[in-house]
């Protein structure tokens, strides 16, 4: 149940290896007593020598999970589900460095997660992550819960915010994203990070943006930089070589003649750096055909574009089930992070 997973996820940490939460038979006899009215020496049996602060957050914490979902059982937005999906970030030991600037504007900022236990002396490699949201929506904070299975694979990783339309049209955001990456290469080893190895990934519209930074070399050369400070790149459910067919994408991406410039495929020139394109087989928001036209043309001019069809995810779960709600019940989200794993050891320098 999830009342199991939360006390899971406390007790999967030394630190608080004391506290529990009682099962359900201890509860208040009422039913329809809600969990965040329940008092919290109800919920909670604490060890004499736990903290009180900390005993206080995971309460709220335990109480904001409860609401949450109490919200989403009504058809509430996804905020709640993401505030579910990151609360680990309070348990881990993983470093959570947020908010550094890498740009002039206020959405220009990126959070590093840095691996347990980073000595000062420490060369790790570094993975950004651009994040999803149809170019509209999302912020770098609500893939935490995704981009943290990477940093306990020994990853520094750097998710950005980016300027979102409609307060920006194409090209912008994707100019964002390549000033990040661009910030990266420039300021990352003052965090332990290691500049020959730099890999690149996004998901959805993140793995599009990435996609074109990867590809068309104007995007880095503007800060002076070279598609080769990428090792790599790693797409998730990326709309590659789409069309824009609903009036606020032509309005974001248009005029049509400006179209070729946000395919991906216009920019396979065989120098690019490899690619890995992983996709869900239930995806039906972006079609297979996105990574087929860039393996086209890859096929075509040269270059390195690998893909990967993953049976049982759609659009959304094939980041979504990485999350500690669903950790351990699928065995294709242990192929998926392997699969990465993989692919970026055989291009580390």
């Amino acid at each position: 149940s999830f009342f199991h997973g939360v006390a899971f996820l406390f007790s999967s940490k030394k630190r608080y290896a004391n506290l529990s939460i009682q099962t359900k038979q201890n509860w208040p006899s009422n039913p329809h007593t809600p969990l965040f009215a329940i008092a919290p020496s109800t919920v909670f049996k604490f060890t004499s020598h736990m903290d009180v602060t900390k005993a206080l957050v995971m309460i709220k914490i335990v109480n904001n999970i409860a609401t949450s979902l109490s919200a989403l059982a009504l058809g509430a937005c996804a905020s709640g589900l993401l505030f579910v999906a990151n609360v680990s970030q309070y348990f881990t030991n993983i470093k959570i460095i947020k908010d550094i600037p890498y740009g002039e504007s206020s959405i220009h900022r990126l959070d590093l997660y840095l691996p347990e236990n980073t000595s000062s002396s420490a060369v790790l490699p570094v993975f950004v992550f651009l994040h999803g949201g149809r170019w509209t929506d999302g912020r770098k904070e609500q893939y935490a819960f995704f981009v943290m299975r990477l940093a306990e694979h020994g990853y520094l990783v750097a998710v950005p915010d980016y300027t979102k339309y409609p307060e920006v049209k194409f090209p912008v955001f994707v100019e964002d994203s390549a000033k990040a990456v661009a910030w990266v290469y420039d300021h990352i080893d003052t965090y332990g990070g290691d500049v020959e190895n730099i890999f690149l990934a996004g998901h959805s519209c993140g793995a599009h943006m990435g996609a074109l930074i990867t590809t068309d070399a104007h995007y880095l050369n503007a800060y002076n930089k070279d598609r080769s400070v990428i090792n790599a790149f790693i797409g998730l459910a990326g709309p590659y070589a789409f069309t824009p067919d609903e009036s606020d994408l032509k309005d974001m991406f248009g005029p049509p003649s400006q179209y070729s410039q946000m395919q991906v495929p216009s920019f396979i020139d065989g120098h690019q750096p490899p690619m890995f394109l992983l996709h869900g087989a239930k995806n039906n928001i972006v079609f297979t055909e996105n990574i087929e036209k860039v393996k086209d043309a890859a096929n075509e001019k040269g270059g390195i574009v690998q893909s990967k069809i993953y049976s049982n995810f759609n659009h959304t779960n094939i980041i979504a089930e990485f999350t500690w709600l669903k950790s351990g019940q699928r065995v294709e989200q242990n192929e998926i992070i392997t699969d990465m794993l993989q692919f970026m050891d055989k291009y580390k320098r």
